[in-house]
């Protein structure tokens, strides 16, 4: 367990054990996704309706087999004619009252149901009908419950609401519409005199206040208030005189030198707050929060303890495939953890309040949290809407995470309610409106949705802060890491960049009971993450993660005159980075022939850290030994002040040059050579192989492997990719020894073919380009169905785009075949076809044997088999000839929106643009079929070192 996760739920356990003092609470459903408890059920519609059967409570009621499903678009999808299943579900519970609670005040607490809810208890109302979904509300019911008797619960939720402004806001939206009791019921029991709430405001420079609602204050005439730092050392207290009848006193002081709370320094306090009658407790409730100032500077940017600080940030909906928005402890804070590994900073609580195991996570790794009230594209009515925000703000404001409220989304904003926050938020927090229109900015700040680069470059000149709360919407493979490079630069670079939030974290797949319990995204409106819905990590999610780094490394190659230097910025807002540790290694890789993958590990150091503080630039200085460039890579692992691993860049130094001719001298066997020739092809035989090439166009047609004439149908090339071929000439002879073809063509391309004496293949091939295109290089075909596995040595494991190569590193790396179509299924990772960066050898492993394919030139692109990044009408982009193909360029992907539906993704960024070409490109491939005799020669590829193997 990391030093993390032990310190939030140490935090979680202490805080429970500590309110339980004075406040009794006794749970009636479990306590999340992985803890429920059996209720008796009905329901009105739907399946298994009619009738009384159990259910399990917290449940989304369509995951335990009942009533029917809705995607918040239906209404778009079926016509606007279209009714929601209003289904209405009733729960009865029954339950014991504990003897010792008598002469208590006892209310009733639903965390979260959905969605209008009628509470009774022993046949009588608990008070007015809830509406509202994702909000935490309670009611009295001292006088209502019996003791030494069982007490009857019925619950009865309509899963659409009768307030037409409840629908508008929270169910007829772009996600999953479910029904039932979703987050935990339980009973507390108070003293009638008592501390309903509190409400913090604790600045950087030590000053604390709280705003302390009181109960039934009689006797009690003492409110003392302690606070507490991580390692429970007192650091600070004050009390003050209260009187009968007092509703509310605020309390202030200071505390000298606080550790600061930030995202990258989530330093938590506790306050413990004692109502006393003379020195006799009588009441004690506690709260973790943080000292942190938040400043919006209009026209410069957000501001936290006097530091400006740009988001990192994702939208994340509360989400599990198997029981829809209940989810447990577990789920939250992997999910803090996930957005933290990708060196994120933020989270939008998209589109409402989360569970609040979610912001205790948030509060103690560290993330900076957007809260955001419902209303995905429509408003909540001012009435409904002010108890929203008013059961929002109280339960979540001494969350110190929490730096913005955000009224609605997309439109979704009541102006009557940006008044409202404060009216529960004693520290004041800034208020945005999360939109999609321009011209909608709100307290300084422009969250503008989907703007493409050109169109931010111009916001960022304007007079408000950029902060868009969302871009780069990721359905499918699309946007998330593509283009966010650019984005980013623009961001940090700006004087008015904030930094935003990527759409979005999650696939939203829901395991459908319904279907045999498949896994259903609702075709395009649902597969949007970074992450699968069991958040299986897609390659956005490591491109995200080098792009974020804190630690910037610009290195793409170490130049011809490397002595151990790398130049760095730092990118952190509060950190030096002298505080994180850097250690290198010195590695040689696996063979292609070899039955491993990875590499050897041949030395390893660690690396001074630099005392670089943080926006600023310097160099880390490796302190090579004077032998590294014996070795075949080098990398380089940042470690952050938790001993969490930020990144680990990779940089491989041996030429493919170098590395094809160490594969031919592997090769010891040699055979005679001849050219045959019949009426329609040219065949380059040896003792054992044949391969056959048409008169017409000088490609491949056939592979024979032996005598026996075992065929290989990889086939059909070197077809180029761009432009017609007409050939000019063609001809083929002996030189040296060896067995060539030459094909000539009109446009000036040429292809040389030659049969070696070691068995290898050997292709010559050059062409010119004047223009932008979307790829360019040559394809073959060969039958998918027949490949088993690939290996290669070159960037990855996940493939990538011209926009997107970033968070792939140099290894031997292994794939088995998937069909993986990203976002949609099989959500197998990686996926195994796509564009592949850098490659240098590529082996594929097939029903026919093995085909080994090596480039003597550098950045070869390899493209494998047939895959779209964004599914629509069509598939985009749009492919290469072939289905295998080695490229020296490849196209960007675009998002999923309008300005990119024909995939003209230029308006991205200058990553994102066609690929500007110009001038003659020549490459050479060496093509092995079958498995070699190496011989004794093989072992100088096994280094009895330590071994590092992929995923």
């Amino acid at each position: 367990m990391s030093c993390f996760t032990k310190i939030f739920f140490l935090l979680c356990f202490c805080s429970h054990f500590l309110h339980a003092q004075s406040k009794q609470i006794q749970f009636l459903t479990g306590t999340d996704s992985e803890h429920t408890k059996e209720w008796d059920f009905w329901i009105t519609g739907g399946r298994k309706s009619g009738s009384w059967g159990k259910i399990q409570v917290p449940s989304q009621w369509e995951q335990q087999g009942f009533g029917s499903y809705n995607y918040g678009r239906d209404y778009v999808t079926y016509g606007k004619n279209f009714k929601f299943n209003d289904e209405v579900g009733l729960y009865k519970h029954t339950f014991s009252i504990p003897n010792s609670w008598k002469g208590k005040i006892i209310n009733i607490v639903f965390e979260g149901s959905m969605t209008d809810t009628e509470v009774k208890i022993n046949g009588k109302l608990a008070g007015e009908i809830h509406q509202g979904a994702f909000y935490e509300f309670k009611y009295d019911i001292s006088d209502k419950i019996l003791f030494g008797k069982e007490n009857i619960l019925e619950v009865k939720v309509s899963k659409m609401s009768a307030d037409k402004s409840v629908n508008n806001a929270e169910r007829l939206a772009d996600y999953w519409v479910l029904g039932g009791i979703f987050r935990p019921v339980y009973l507390e029991a108070i003293p009638n005199e008592n501390i309903s709430s509190t409400a913090i405001d604790a600045k950087a420079d030590g000053t604390f206040r709280s705003n302390i609602h009181l109960n039934g204050i009689q006797s009690v005439n003492n409110l003392k208030v302690e606070i507490f730092d991580f390692e429970n050392n007192l650091v600070g207290e004050s009390q003050i005189q209260i009187q009968k009848g007092d509703t509310l006193k605020q309390i202030q002081f200071s505390v000298k030198n606080p550790k600061l709370w930030t995202a990258e320094t989530p330093n938590l306090y506790k306050a413990k707050f004692s109502l006393n009658k003379n020195r006799k407790n009588i009441f004690r409730t506690e709260e973790k929060f943080g000292f942190r100032t938040i400043e919006v500077r209009k026209g410069d940017g957000i501001y936290v303890n006097g530091t400006k600080i740009k988001m990192k940030g994702i939208n994340r909906h509360v989400w599990w495939p198997e029981t829809g928005r209940v989810v447990s402890k577990n789920i939250d804070l992997m999910d803090v953890q996930l957005i933290k590994e990708m060196n994120m900073n933020a989270v939008r609580c998209s589109h409402y309040p989360p569970n609040k195991s979610f912001l205790k996570a948030c509060d103690s790794l560290g993330l900076y949290v957007l809260d955001e009230l419902a209303g995905w594209q429509k408003k909540y009515s001012t009435e409904v809407g002010k108890k929203l925000v008013k059961e929002m703000v109280t339960r979540d404001a001494n969350n110190p995470s929490i730096i913005f409220w955000s009224n609605g989304n997309e439109g979704g904003h009541n102006f009557d309610l940006d008044t409202e926050f404060a009216k529960y938020d004693l520290s004041n927090r800034p208020v945005i409106h999360a939109h999609h229109k321009p011209g909608n900015a709100f307290n300084g700040i422009d969250c503008n949705h989907y703007e493409d680069y050109y169109s931010t470059k111009t916001i960022l000149e304007g007079e408000n802060i950029y902060m868009p709360t969302e871009f780069l919407h990721a359905q499918d493979d699309g946007g998330g890491g593509t283009s966010l490079a650019d984005y980013w630069e623009l961001h940090w670079n700006s004087k008015k960049g904030a930094g935003g939030f990527l759409w979005a974290f999650a696939d939203e797949g829901l395991v459908r009971t319904d279907f045999n319990n498949q896994l259903d995204v609702n075709a395009i409106n649902a597969p949007d993450g970074v992450v699968g819905p069991h958040r299986e990590k897609e390659g956005s999610f490591y491109a995200i993660r080098e792009i974020y780094s804190p630690v910037k490394i610009d290195f793409k190659t170490l130049p011809n005159d490397f002595n151990g230097t790398i130049p760095v910025e730092n990118r952190y807002h509060f950190t030096n980075l002298n505080e994180c540790q850097f250690e290198w290694k010195l590695v040689k890789f696996k063979a292609p022939f070899s039955s491993e993958s990875g590499f050897d590990v041949i030395q390893k150091g660690k690396a001074e850290s630099p005392n670089i503080k943080p926006t600023e630039k310097g160099n880390i200085n490796l302190n090579l030994p004077t032998n590294w460039k014996e070795n075949e890579a080098l990398l380089l692992t940042a470690t952050d002040s938790f001993g969490k691993e930020i990144y680990t860049w990779t940089w491989k130094f041996k030429s493919n040059d170098d590395i094809s001719k160490q594969f031919s001298k592997s090769l010891i066997k040699e055979f005679s050579v001849s050219v045959i020739e019949n009426d329609s092809l040219f065949i380059l035989k040896s003792d054992e192989k044949e391969f056959s090439f048409g008169k017409k166009d000088g490609l491949l047609k056939s592979v024979i492997l032996d005598k026996k004439g075992k065929k290989m149908t990889f086939r059909n090339g070197p077809v180029f990719v761009n432009g017609n071929t007409e050939l000019l000439s063609l001809k083929a002879f002996l030189e040296e020894g060896n067995a060539e073809i030459e094909a000539r063509f009109k446009d000036g391309k040429v292809i040389v073919w030659k049969l070696n004496h070691n068995g290898i293949l050997e292709l010559n091939y050059e062409y010119s380009l004047s223009g932008d295109y979307s790829f360019a290089g040559v394809s073959f075909d060969y039958p998918e169905n027949y490949v088993i596995s690939a290996k290669w040595l070159g960037k990855g494991p996940y493939h990538v785009w011209k926009n997107r190569t970033q968070g792939q590193t140099y290894n031997v790396w292994q794939n088995l075949k998937n069909s993986t179509r990203t976002g949609f299924s099989s959500w197998v990772y990686p996926e195994f076809k796509g564009y592949f960066d850098d490659v240098s050898w590529l082996q594929l492993n097939t029903v026919e044997g093995k085909i080994t394919v090596g480039t003597r030139e550098e950045k070869m692109f390899v493209r494998l088999f047939d895959f779209y990044g964004i599914y629509g009408a069509e598939g985009y982009p749009k492919l290469p000839t072939g289905n295998i193909s080695f490229l020296d360029a490849i196209p960007s992907l675009g998002t999923v929106l309008a300005f990119n539906i024909n995939n003209d993704t230029a308006t991205l960024g200058p990553e994102s643009e066609p690929n500007h070409l110009n001038g003659k490109f020549k490459r050479t491939l060496y093509f092995y079929f079958g498995l070699p005799d190496l011989g004794d020669e093989n072992k100088q590829f096994t280094m009895p070192k330590e071994n590092i193997l992929t995923d």
